[in-house]
């Protein structure tokens, strides 16, 4: 598929065939994409948990659904995703790097950061997974683990410290879906968003 095209056909997918796995050289290709995405430094802060087994997904939703109503036909259609890669960011990945010689900050401040790069960076990886689903004949999906439902996540998976998820990604064949109500505000056009020369 050419570049434009998967840009153009790019987005959130909120219902899977769950008969359909995915295939296992197309989770590597997958993976393989995602640690191409640029980072600070060269750092690669990332870890990457991959979902496979149906067991594994269950305690994933078990794990980050938080309590109520509300979202149940979302998560009937996302709970069929046969694939969830969880992209975590690792600050001290950076802090460490940036207090290498070639470097030269000795303090592992984060003072000096204009933004955390760490979850910037994180968030490339995650959406070459995104075009590279879609290049694949793939959906995909990125969404937010609740923040009170972190410390479930973590113990369910064994995950360090040092490692914050930044969300997680659904991904495998479509099936039929509905569209978020979100798009009904259109997308805004090229002239709105960009300032050439100077703000204004």
């Amino acid at each position: 598929m050419e570049f434009a095209e998967v840009v153009r056909h790019r987005r959130m997918v909120r219902n899977y065939d769950p008969d359909r796995p995915v295939p296992p050289d197309v989770v590597d290709r997958l993976l393989d994409h995602a640690v191409r995405a640029p980072s600070a430094g060269f750092a690669q802060g990332w870890g990457f948990l991959v979902l496979e087994e149906a067991a594994d997904r269950e305690r994933f939703w078990a794990a980050t659904t938080p309590d109520g109503g509300g979202r149940e036909r979302w998560l009937a259609g996302m709970r069929r995703a046969p694939l969830i890669v969880v992209p975590h960011a690792n600050e001290s990945a950076y802090l460490q790097r940036y207090a290498e010689p070639d470097k030269g900050w000795t303090d592992r401040s984060t003072d000096r950061w204009p933004v955390p790069y760490w979850y910037v960076d994180t968030g490339f990886a995650a959406l070459l997974m995104l075009l590279t689903a879609v290049d694949e004949g793939l959906g995909a999906c990125f969404f937010g683990i609740p923040p009170q439902r972190l410390a479930a996540y973590r113990e369910s998976f064994g995950v360090p410290t040092d490692y914050r998820p930044i969300g997680a990604v659904t991904i495998g064949y479509r099936a039929p879906d509905h569209r978020s109500p979100s798009l009904r505000r259109g997308r805004r056009p090229v002239d709105e968003v960009v300032r050439r020369g100077r703000w204004s």
